[in-house]
């Protein structure tokens, strides 16, 4: 299966903590997101969110820092034992956080759908629930 690498960045006008709060917090994730959400904050720990729509492992837990996890989403096209890595790296910048992100092992036939599903789904309503 071929696979394709996703990169985005983006910046948001809130703390690290804040932003990566967003992300491992069940209730907050859910609150952005609009879908249920399991999240367990140890490595090796578990996660399920939108409904069930995407799972994985937590791989490295650095609060406020780094989150690196496995990841799958339920998606057609998608093999149910595909695990793709993702990676949240937060740096503090002038006025909020800048989010690193970086999806790999994304199955080519998914990959535009997952790539503008990250915009859609996670950083434009982070904005909106963090204040920008």
């Amino acid at each position: 299966m071929k696979t394709k690498t996703i990169r985005q960045s983006v910046t948001f006008k809130a703390a690290p903590h804040d932003v990566y709060e967003a992300l491992m917090d069940a209730r907050k994730h859910g609150r952005f997101t609009g879908g249920g959400a399991r999240i367990s904050r140890k490595v090796g720990g578990t996660f399920s969110v939108f409904d069930g729509y995407a799972d994985g492992t937590n791989l490295e837990l650095r609060p406020d820092r780094k989150i690196v996890q496995t990841w799958r989403a339920a998606q057609r096209g998608w093999p149910d034992d595909h695990y793709s890595r993702v990676a949240f790296a937060f740096r503090k910048v002038r006025g909020g956080t800048r989010l690193t992100f970086t999806q790999s092992g994304v199955p080519e036939v998914c990959y535009a759908d997952i790539k503008q599903g990250w915009w859609d789904n996670y950083w434009l309503p982070m904005k909106e629930m963090l204040g920008g």
